[in-house]
């Protein structure tokens, strides 16, 4: 229901207004002519208006009026009613060809609006392909960067590892000169000392026999002698004989002591020998240890190379604006 603010007989005489302008009433221009009001309200008093025009269309004005005035009147009447039904029909005109071109607007709308759910769902479904590509590549990254990080780490502890066995194996290669050195120095010390010594006893063994020749001498001399002085002597010569007996000996002893003495160092020297032996194979060993080192630190660089070359051969996901 229309409001009491604009009435009928306003909406009315807005019309009338247009009308002798020249213009089609509509509601926008009748709301310009009133200043005011709704375009429901308007919009309502406009329909009311054009009904009641439809329905009086084809009715003569009154006939008190004088003839002439009649006449004029009538004649005025059908100009306006021609007038009316040629401002009716491009009304109509213009009002389907709005409806037409609103029609239209609504269709392409409607199609545009088709078209950009289309794209909208399309680019959805593209976004979330981008997304899970981008979050797998994302996550390849970061394997391939732990990894990376995780044999950089890995050969740096090779690298470290293979310092310290390089130091280590300095350190035992100068404490092995430093032994050979000093096993050389020994050994020439002892040889030097076992042949001082060979020769102070092969003196004293020479001057032991020349002694022992020298008293068999004696005693050969003296058994000549004992012939005559045989009872007296007797007894003394055999004390003699002891005596050299017993120097004989000691003297044996003391020469099974000194080859006992000469096979401990033969012995020692031996052990010396099989130490140097057992030194230079771990020396090897250690060689051996760090040649599988150095293969497993170009394994780890090769590996580290192809990571390296197929993370800079990965695509990069596209940027999403």
């Amino acid at each position: 229901m229309a409001r009491s603010g604009v009435q009928y007989e306003d909406v009315q005489r807005a019309i009338h207004t247009l009308m002798s302008r020249g213009d089609t009433p509509s509601v926008q221009r009748i709301r310009e002519v009133l200043g005011t009001g709704s375009f429901t309200t308007i919009s309502e008093h406009l329909r009311l208006w054009r009904i009641e025009r439809d329905e009086n269309r084809d009715q003569p004005p009154p006939q008190e009026l004088p003839e002439a005035l009649q006449t004029l009147t009538l004649e005025l009447w059908r100009q306006a009613q021609e007038a009316a039904t040629e401002s009716l029909a491009l009304y109509r005109q213009e009002a389907e060809q709005r409806v037409t071109t609103a029609l239209e607007a609504s269709r392409e709308s409607e199609r545009r609006a088709e078209d950009a759910g289309q794209r909208e769902s399309a680019i959805a479904d593209h976004l979330a392909k981008a997304q899970s590509r981008l979050e797998e590549q994302s996550a390849t990254l970061a394997s391939c960067q732990a990894e990376r990080d995780a044999l950089a780490d890995r050969e740096a502890k090779a690298l470290q590892r293979v310092q310290q066995l390089s130091k280590e194996l300095t350190r035992l290669q100068e404490r092995n000169e430093a032994l050979s050195t000093q096993h050389q120095e020994e050994l020439v010390a002892r040889d030097a000392d076992y042949q001082t010594r060979l020769q102070q006893e092969e003196q004293r063994n020479e001057a032991a026999e020349a002694r022992l020749m020298s008293l068999l001498d004696d005693v050969r001399q003296e058994r000549q002698n004992a012939d005559k002085q045989h009872g007296t002597r007797q007894a003394q010569l055999e004390a003699r004989n002891e005596s050299l007996d017993k120097q004989l000996q000691e003297q044996r002893t003391q020469l099974a002591d000194y080859r006992q003495r000469e096979r401990e160092a033969s012995w020692e020297l031996e052990q010396r020998k099989e130490q140097d032996r057992e030194r230079r194979r771990e020396q090897e060993r250690l060689e051996h240890r760090l040649e599988e080192k150095d293969g497993e630190i170009e394994t780890l660089k090769k590996r580290l190379l192809e990571t390296q070359a197929r993370l800079a051969n990965t695509p990069l996901p596209p940027f999403i604006y």
